[in-house]
Formats: C-alpha cells, sequence, structure tokens
C-alpha cells in the first residue's frame, strides 16, 4: 500500500514535471498566479476549512515560542550560556552553535514525548479514527506530563493564587496557562544553580590567577589573558563537554 501511495505520488510530479517543460519548450510557459479574496460562500464548511487553514497558520507563528518555552530547550541554552561567560571565551561558541546544540539535544531529550504525541494524537487523526479537539487534547497530555515532572510545586502555587482559581485537587485541574509560566520559571532557577555550579571552578582559577599576578607586581597585565588558558587546559582535561551534556541531559 504504502509502494502504491509513493508510486502514485511519483507519477503525479512527473506529469507535472513533463506538461511545465512542453509548455517551456513551446514557449507559451505561463507562470502560475493566486488569488486571495472575500467572495460569498455557498457551502458552510468551506468557511470552516478556511478557519482551520488560518488556526494552523497561527500555530506555525508560535512554535518558535511552544518550543521554547514548553521544553527543555530554555535551560539547556541558559546552561550554555553560563558555561561560556565563565570560561571567557567572549563569543566562541557563537550563538548560532550554542542555539543549534541546545536544538539538537532538545529533540533528542524530547524525543519520548514526540513518539506519545504521534502514536496517540497525530496518527489517528491522519488516519481519521478521531476528531481535531479529541487530538489535540490527547497531544497535549504528554507535554503536560513532562512539564509537571520538571515543575516545583512551589512554583506551581504562585501563579494558582495570582490567578485566583479555586485550589486544585490534582494535576488535571491545573489549566495549561498556568503550567506554562510555571514551568518556565521552574526551568530558569534550574539553569541558574546549574550555572552557579560551573562559575565556582572558574572563579578560583581567575582568584589564583589575579592574586599570584597581584603578588608579582604585575597590575598592568590582564588576568583573564593568564587564566583563559588554564581555564580551557581543565575544562579539556576533565571532558567538560562529555560532564555538562551528560549531566544536562540526565537532569530530566
Amino acid at each position: 500500500m504504502q509502494l502504491n501511495r509513493t508510486i502514485r505520488i511519483f507519477t503525479f510530479f512527473l506529469v507535472i514535471l513533463i506538461f511545465f517543460t512542453h509548455n517551456a519548450l513551446a514557449g507559451d510557459f505561463i507562470l502560475p498566479s493566486l488569488n486571495i479574496g472575500i467572495e460569498k460562500g455557498g457551502d458552510p464548511g468551506d468557511v470552516s476549512v478556511l478557519l482551520q487553514i488560518i488556526f494552523f497558520l497561527t500555530i506555525l507563528t508560535l512554535a518558535p515560542a511552544i518550543l521554547i518555552l514548553m521544553t527543555c530547550f530554555t535551560r539547556l541554552v541558559v546552561v550554555f550560556s553560563f558555561l561560556r561567560q565563565a570560561l571567557g571565551t567572549q563569543q566562541t561558541p557563537s550563538n548560532q552553535i550554542i542555539a543549534g546544540l541546545a536544538l539538537f539535544l532538545t529533540f533528542f531529550i524530547m524525543m519520548p514525548v514526540w513518539q506519545q504525541i504521534n502514536d496517540n494524537a497525530l496518527q489517528p487523526y491522519l488516519n481519521e479514527e478521531t476528531s481535531q479537539e479529541v487530538a489535540l487534547k490527547a497531544a497535549i497530555q504528554p507535554i503536560r506530563q513532562f512539564m509537571f515532572k520538571q515543575t516545583r510545586e512551589k512554583d506551581l502555587a504562585l501563579f494558582v493564587n495570582m490567578a485566583k482559581i479555586k485550589r486544585p485537587k490534582n494535576h488535571e485541574d491545573i489549566p495549561t496557562s498556568i503550567l506554562i509560566p510555571a514551568f518556565v520559571i521552574s526551568e530558569l532557577k534550574t539553569a541558574f544553580i546549574i550555572g552557579f555550579a560551573l562559575f565556582v571552578p572558574f572563579l578560583i582559577i581567575d582568584m589564583v590567577v589575579a592574586s599570584v599576578l597581584l603578588s608579582m607586581g604585575m597590575m598592568m597585565l590582564p588576568p583573564i589573558m593568564i587564566s583563559l588558558p588554564f581555564k580551557l587546559m581543565l575544562f579539556v582535561l576533565v571532558d567538560g563537554w562529555y560532564l555538562i551534556v551528560g549531566s544536562l541531559v540526565k537532569s530530566f
């Protein structure tokens, strides 16, 4: 069945390619045009389809915010930024490398969640086994479970009190609009704690180098120029990237 579907898709694109090639060779190639307008609709289903298209386009525009605020991306990128500042390497690694590494680690860590969404929500919806509303509810459940595991009860209580809602009896009673900000500040707190632990050994090296330079009377020599090679050597000797990335992945 999958093979026949692939053959039909290939044949469809082949026919389109032959059609455009023939028109181009004949010299009467016509460029396609797209017109968007508001007309009177005779079928209410047409309006429903248009609303669904607008909804999905809105979801696409919010996808970066969803990726940043509802996954482990926040903790990863903040920790990597703290690490770069602790090393004192200025813009090395660059922002693009840090964001890219955090992004791919996010995909790796969230893979079980994506698999649950695919099995419980996306595939049944594509196979027309469930409605759109049921699929959306099934898709948000694995993400909520992941966020609840990483969110502190104190942060949840803060937003529940500020929202002035009835005290929830279980996790199902907590709205997603309250869970997301509580999850974000919990992730930021965890990232700052990890960042503090990263700063301590490099701060000790800076203090030792500054004390040695001061005792030698080299007050005009910037301590960062001397301490940077030692910090890089320490980071490489202990295999820093292996330890940090491994610890971050295990923390989830």
